[in-house]
């Protein structure tokens, strides 16, 4: 079997594409356009195997899509390519209709005219698995606001997207089940809580905090920290979407979450925690180089900085992930605990990666601060 990944220079696209080559005997063919956030250098240990196989072209380009379709012929295509950073969405929402929305469509259209030449088995067998986020459900009730249990994301929970990614991200959703029903096309979509684990692009919290707090510099929290989000280690996020690209049931949703609902304050002490751990501030010398209010920060819990919330800041997100588990029989490995201490580690093993992918457009500033 040979599966088509769009955005596989990603976070999560690069986590698919290292458990495919390493785990399965699929053979895959990464199609990426390497923007700020794609690396190849997260596919290094897996490049130079046979099974893979790199194509540089942007979703929106229709010729070249063709021409990868043509030339590659998937067996299914596992659609990652997207901009995904909220605060990035409120600064500049115009890459992210572009994108997420100009760019499924045109995919799918391509897609869609393959997968029509296809004979037999083949054109039986074809699957376009469309992978999304939890956040085009909008918000969820807070313990703050709410006393007694409380609910979570469903598959059929309604659309209530916040921001401009989520908006996106939901607009695409929709394309994909249209397709789906219009044209009989065999769509599959997943829905995913937060993403946590190696290779995490630094304008992303959790790597923020780990590479700020090493290097003595403020640790952004917006509002209160009160914001809770449901934790999913991305290599388990990996497994989860291989399987339901190659075994889901066509026309079907499948939400994919941590089970580990932790509100932001409580992920960055945390990181702090395991920094004192795994490199303690008293060895740092970064840390007695920054200023904070009153006197000098001699832990990585002191670099913690109340800044104001974002734009529309969704309160709460949780994933009923029961549908995959039953149907097919996934659940996460990793805890919050023993994900996050891979996950710290990894950045303290890898600051060459962390310096490689920032290449001077962005440097951990604040974005998302626009009113």
């Amino acid at each position: 079997m040979k599966i088509l990944v769009t955005g596989g220079a990603g976070f999560i696209g690069s986590a698919v594409i290292r458990h495919i080559i390493n785990d399965t005997d699929y053979s895959v063919v990464n199609v990426d356009k390497l923007t700020y956030a794609g690396n190849l250098e997260s596919l290094v240990s897996v490049s130079d195997n046979p099974r893979y196989a790199f194509e540089q072209v942007d979703i929106c380009d229709a010729v070249e899509l063709k021409r990868v379709f043509n030339q590659h012929q998937p067996d299914l295509v596992m659609h990652l390519a997207a901009e995904s950073h909220v605060d990035r969405s409120i600064d500049g929402p115009g890459e992210f209709i572009q994108t997420n929305i100009i760019g499924t469509y045109t995919l799918l259209e391509q897609a869609r005219a393959y997968w029509a030449g296809l004979q037999g088995g083949k054109k039986a067998n074809f699957r376009f698995h469309h992978i999304s986020t939890d956040e085009v459900y909008g918000d969820l009730p807070h313990p703050d606001e709410q006393a007694g249990e409380l609910p979570l994301f469903t598959e059929t929970t309604a659309y209530a997207p916040s921001s401009p990614y989520s908006a996106s991200k939901a607009g695409s959703d929709h394309l994909v089940r249209a397709w789906q029903r219009t044209y009989g096309f065999p769509t599959l979509v997943t829905n995913c809580s937060n993403n946590y684990g190696p290779y995490h692009f630094p304008e992303k919290l959790i790597p923020l905090v780990i590479l700020n707090a090493l290097e003595g510099k403020p640790l952004p929290v917006y509002g209160k920290g009160n914001q809770i989000r449901d934790w999913l280690y991305v290599e388990d996020h990996a497994r989860a979407l291989v399987l339901v690209a190659t075994h889901g049931k066509v026309g079907e949703t499948y939400n994919i979450g941590g089970h580990n609902e932790k509100q932001n304050i409580e992920v960055v002490k945390t990181i702090c925690s395991m920094l004192e751990e795994l490199a303690p501030s008293e060895n740092n010398p970064n840390i007695d180089s920054y200023s904070c209010e009153p006197g000098n920060a001699s832990t990585y819990a002191e670099l913690i900085k109340y800044v104001a919330d974002r734009p529309g800041h969704d309160m709460r997100y949780a994933i009923d992930a029961s549908k995959i588990q039953r149907e097919l029989g996934w659940t996460p490995q990793e805890t919050f605990e023993s994900g996050i201490r891979k996950t710290v580690q990894w950045y303290l093993n890898n600051q060459a990666w962390c310096q490689h992918v920032q290449d001077g457009s962005y440097q951990r500033e604040r974005l998302g601060a626009e009113k």
